[in-house]
């Protein structure tokens, strides 16, 4: 197959660049991917799958530089600190490493490159530093004569059924008020539309926009829960205590309030590029089903991210 047909995924061990490589070794592309341990299980699996899977960090610039030789395309993701310091970056690292891969890809004469962001700063600076550094990346990636695509993903449907949200209490609570909307998308479909993105750059390049697969109230929360439970699930958004108690949340539900965190992926579109874009509703019944059943039986408090 040809250099043509060959991207460097970073992350491709974890959620979004796991999807990313996924989707491209299935659609018959080469898969290049950066890992810190190639011994680890999820290397093992992404090498036995067809990946070829390169030694380096995101502080490796030699690596790095390395793993762009001869390859078509780059998607670049970093951990941010959202994810908490088990596995995100600092809001300084992530910036510094995000506007390198960019840099280099850029020298390496790579021809596309696709940045995942999000999209709580489609309107600007948020005031959260996990936010407010890809929007930092995404000007900088503008500023360089490079084709490149910047996807701006929902909220992972994938986190709903983290614990700590109450499920195993027979109730749920969230950002949303109970008559509010939010966009979601799950994990498995970015890796999809990210690879029309890099089949079609004509089309793309240059381009910053949203994904989603689905609009969901905190009431059809409680109704699809209450469904795929089999016994009543209550919502209710986060309680004022438990606001004031966790920044980081508190903040969330602010942008929530405020339309930055609602979304504005246009749906139609992107299933017009995917027909099989998962609603939430299927998703808890096919991928996601695994991962409700066991927040059903587990508690603990929610330990995602940070203020």
């Amino acid at each position: 197959m040809s250099d043509s047909k060959r991207i460097l995924v970073f992350g491709a061990t974890g959620q979004q660049g796991g999807s990313v490589a996924a989707a491209a070794l299935k659609a018959g592309w080469q898969v290049r991917a950066l890992v810190r341990d190639p011994g680890s299980a999820r290397s093992l699996a992404l090498r036995e799958a067809g990946a070829d899977i390169v030694r380096g960090t995101f502080a490796d610039t030699e690596a790095i530089r390395n793993a762009m030789k001869g390859v078509h395309g780059v998607f670049s993701v970093q951990p941010s600190s959202g994810q908490g310091p088990a596995l995100g970056l600092s809001d300084e690292e992530e910036e510094r490493y995000g506007i390198a891969v960019a840099d280099l890809a850029l020298e390496s004469g790579v021809e596309h490159l696709v940045y995942t962001s999000t999209g709580a700063v489609s309107d600007g600076l948020t005031g959260m530093g996990h936010f407010d550094s890809k929007a930092r990346i995404e000007a900088h990636v503008r500023t360089l004569p490079i084709t490149f695509t910047i996807v701006r993903p929902a909220a992972f449907m994938e986190m709903l059924v983290m614990p700590g949200f109450g499920l195993d209490t027979g109730r749920f609570n969230f950002f949303m008020k109970p008559e509010q909307a939010m966009q979601l998308l799950a994990v498995e479909d970015i890796g999809k539309l990210v690879m029309k993105v890099f089949a079609d750059p004509a089309r793309f390049g240059g381009q910053a926009f949203e994904l989603a697969g689905d609009k969901v109230t905190g009431q059809q929360l409680q109704a699809l829960f209450t469904e795929a439970a089999g016994r009543p699930i209550t919502y209710a958004r986060f309680s004022d205590d438990v606001l004031r108690g966790n920044p980081f949340l508190a903040k969330l539900t602010a942008l929530l309030d405020d339309g930055r965190l609602v979304g504005k992926a246009d749906l139609a579109a992107l299933r017009a590029l995917n027909p099989e874009l998962q609603s939430f509703r299927a998703w808890l019944a096919g991928n996601g089903r695994d991962a409700f059943r066991a927040a059903l039986g587990t508690g603990g408090a929610w330990g995602y991210g940070h203020a």
